[in-house]
């Protein structure tokens, strides 16, 4: 598990708002027990995937003017999303309830809809759910119980990645993207099955966004250095122009530019930005902010955005905006990684 604090507005901001939040969220007030936790998913079922190409979900969503390629695409697309499970009652479960409704329809109704509709365009969306960690084990005191809680969770994920590729993926290409606690489980699959295994033939790229990712997390799969090089991660975290935080920062954390896809320290003017989305998926707006690494601290700064109520913005971390600020951009540039990886095999 790679730790981190990001943060209460991961879950507080469902709908990409960038508002603040004053529910306090609480922790279980149990120790983890495997046996109390629901039933595992069972993955030959639909009911258990937020996303599959067959149905009609939210992953399928495009703003207008782009088109949804499921039906046709040459890829796959595997996207692990991030954590949507907190609660505000102390007698919950450390891992969240896939045979909730509730709780399946903020999955759907955020993440699903706001970050896996990006790679639509280039692949056969597939979203499994998994019974993720709450929120508060990131924080948690005691680690071997925190280590355990996301474990758990990764179980699923491997479980899931599993029955896709025995099931659906068919040798085809893949992408993985993934977010925040996605990443934290999508480093851990991509080293598992892709790091030098047979399967990395297949690896387009992997966009593993939101949690610190070490330059030589991989010992043959690179940071991506070009907007078409495959075979390759790309990676970010998102912060206020100017700000530098204190905790989970390094040199030795890759960073890539989301409006370049390079790894060097220009700063890419928002002219670059081909559309980002808000709240609302069917506005898009162009030129919404820059992007700029610091390399020395292994992060991504982005000016602050103007649209309705940004006034009202005071957080200097956009990590609940890592991919919507570059909405268009990541979507054009999953495309342009297949067709890539199409013409080099």
């Amino acid at each position: 598990m790679q730790p981190i604090k990001f943060y209460i507005i991961v879950v507080c901001s469902i709908a990409l708002t960038l508002t603040s939040c004053s529910k306090k969220i609480l922790s279980p007030i149990s120790k983890f027990d495997s046996d109390k936790t629901t039933s595992p998913p069972d993955y030959s079922s639909d009911a258990y995937w937020s996303a599959l190409p067959t149905t009609t979900d939210m992953a399928d969503i495009t703003p207008p003017g782009m088109t949804n390629n499921q039906a046709t695409a040459a890829a796959d697309v595997f996207f692990l999303y991030p954590t949507i499970y907190y609660s505000e009652k102390s007698d919950d479960q450390w891992n969240a309830p896939v045979d909730d409704p509730a709780f399946n329809k903020r999955v759907d109704e955020s993440t699903i809809k706001y970050q896996a509709s990006i790679f639509n365009g280039a692949g056969k969306v597939y979203a499994p759910r998994y019974r993720q960690a709450h929120i508060n084990a990131y924080g948690e005191k005691d680690k071997v119980m925190a280590k355990q809680i996301f474990d758990f969770a990764y179980e699923d994920l491997k479980n899931a990645f599993e029955y896709y590729l025995e099931h659906y993926n068919q040798g085809r290409p893949i992408i993985i993207a993934a977010h925040s606690q996605g990443t934290t489980h999508g480093i851990r699959l991509v080293k598992d099955y892709f790091d030098g295994k047979p399967l990395q033939e297949q690896l387009i790229a992997a966009y593993l966004v939101g949690i610190p990712v070490a330059k030589n997390q991989y010992e043959n799969i690179p940071v991506c250095e070009t907007a078409k090089q495959t075979g390759c991660f790309c990676t970010w975290r998102t912060f206020k122009d100017g700000h530098m935080p204190e905790s989970f920062v390094s040199p030795d954390i890759a960073v890539t530019n989301p409006l370049t896809w390079k790894t060097s320290t220009e700063r890419a003017p928002k002219e670059l930005n081909t559309g980002g989305v808000l709240k609302n998926i069917n506005k898009v707006k162009k030129k919404l902010t820059t992007a700029q690494i610091v390399a020395t601290k292994g992060i991504l700064w982005a000016a602050k955005p103007k649209f309705f109520g940004s006034i009202f913005l005071r957080t200097k971390n956009y990590h609940i905006a890592d991919y919507n600020f570059y909405y268009n951009n990541v979507r054009e540039n999953a495309i342009d990684r297949v067709e890539a990886f199409q013409s080099n095999n």
